[in-house]
């Protein structure tokens, strides 16, 4: 097998350099734990983006991926399956009480691939519910998002990016998507004062992320969510939570909404859904919102969603991060390791620590100074983390970690920041 170097050097030959990674090759995984080609064992604080909340392949997910790709993989939307039926009815049966349903119409789900996918898709259906039933006069509906929102990286989802550099890339990937714009992140006054501003009207929904990730784990103040759904619900707007990166689970809830109780119109799933072994990901809101007089066949779709093999990894995913009680685990882990962390951040570090926050297994520290020498400096004795808009470092493990290894973690943490 190539060496960890040989394999990096053909990733910078053969691929584009669109992500500037961690520098370590992983081989192997299991748990909490993966391995490079030379066998050295980490940490992983990362969890693929928060896609590993199950933990590295874990034995049912496995086990139900591969008796399913014995039988059948792909069949496309052309046919149906014997999947998909039950798949998008767990995921409505838990989901649906978490959703804003007033009417009692009922739970749909539309299910697509990857995250991204998700995204486009709830946009598409909030306009179209904008239209057909709000009755937004044709090519003036406006979605609402936030600034520092990280909601992918397609055409229209950069376009009203506000991360000028890397989002929308100098400029470099327009002209952009109209109809969308931004405010401040948890201003729940500037939210009502803009809706008032274009016209309620012609508002069609508002995008948010219930605890902005990408942006470096910024946790809105206490109150912005029901102050929004209460916004939301007096002006008839969507509230459109993408739950990609901190729904199920991670944060110590179901759903980051849970913390305030609050109910959405619409939830965007992806990443855990699909166990850390597919691309999985989902639209789920009300027969209300995405009916058949809202929905026709033909206007969206995709050849892999709701394939057999994504529906019963994902159906095998949920009732895992359910039946071992996962966010009540995040919630525990992630307060102990947010309690060690502030005990590092208290002592004289090589760089000031002047924040650590998150909820459940979602986590960040905030330095004055580059991050990158210290998850690199954490790559080398056994954890791999990432830094976000350079200074904030994300710690977000598979929920299936341990207090021993969380201590483990701060033991190596406090050592690469330690003075010398």
């Amino acid at each position: 097998m190539p060496s960890s170097k040989e394999l990096m050097e053909m990733d910078t030959k053969y691929g584009a350099h669109n992500y500037h990674p961690i520098p370590v090759v992983i081989s192997k995984a299991e748990g909490v734990w993966v391995y490079d080609p030379e066998g050295k064992k980490y940490l992983d604080c990362l969890s693929s983006y928060s896609s590993h909340n199950t933990g590295h392949r874990h034995p049912e997910i496995i086990k139900a991926l591969k008796e399913q790709a014995d039988l059948v993989t792909l069949t496309s939307r052309a046919f149906h399956n014997d999947k998909m039926g039950p798949f998008l009815k767990q995921l409505c049966e838990v989901v649906g009480p978490h959703i804003n349903d007033p009417k009692k119409s009922g739970i749909m789900a539309l299910p697509m691939n990857t995250g991204a996918e998700a995204v486009e898709t709830g946009l598409k259906v909030a306009r179209a519910w904008g239209y057909l039933k709000k009755k937004i006069p044709k090519n003036e509906a406006m979605i609402i998002v936030c600034r520092e929102n990280f909601h992918g990286r397609t055409i229209t989802i950069v376009g009203f990016s506000t991360d000028i550099s890397h989002g929308r890339y100098f400029g470099n990937f327009g002209p952009y998507t109209p109809g969308f714009v931004a405010i401040d992140y948890g201003n729940e006054e500037e939210l009502e004062n803009i809706i008032l501003e274009i016209g309620p009207e012609k508002v069609a929904g508002f995008l948010f992320e219930p605890l902005q990730g990408e942006a470096g784990v910024k946790v809105p103040k206490a109150g912005f969510l029901k102050k929004a759904r209460e916004i939301c619900t007096k002006y008839n707007v969507l509230m459109i939570a993408d739950e990609i990166q901190t729904g199920l689970c991670r944060t110590g809830k179901l759903f980051a909404c849970d913390h305030e109780d609050v109910k959405p119109d619409m939830f965007l799933l992806g990443k855990a859904l699909g166990g850390g072994v597919y691309p999985v990901s989902a639209v789920v809101t009300t027969t209300e919102i995405m009916g058949p007089d809202v929905i026709i066949p033909g206007v969206h779709g995709s050849t892999f969603g709701g394939n057999p093999l994504a529906s019963v990894v994902a159906m095998k995913s949920l009732d895992i991060l359910i039946g071992e009680k996962l966010s009540e685990r995040a919630e525990e882990m992630g307060k102990y390791f947010r309690e060690g962390l502030r005990k590092i951040a208290a002592k004289e570090t090589k760089v000031p620590i002047i924040d650590v926050r998150g909820k459940g297994l979602l986590i960040a520290i905030e330095i004055i100074g580059k991050a990158r020498q210290f998850t690199e400096g954490m790559m080398k004795k056994g954890i791999l983390a990432k830094e976000t808009h350079e200074n904030i470092i994300r710690f977000a493990p598979p929920l299936v970690i341990t207090k021993e290894d969380i201590d483990w973690a701060l033991q190596i943490i406090e050592e690469v920041f330690r003075v010398s």
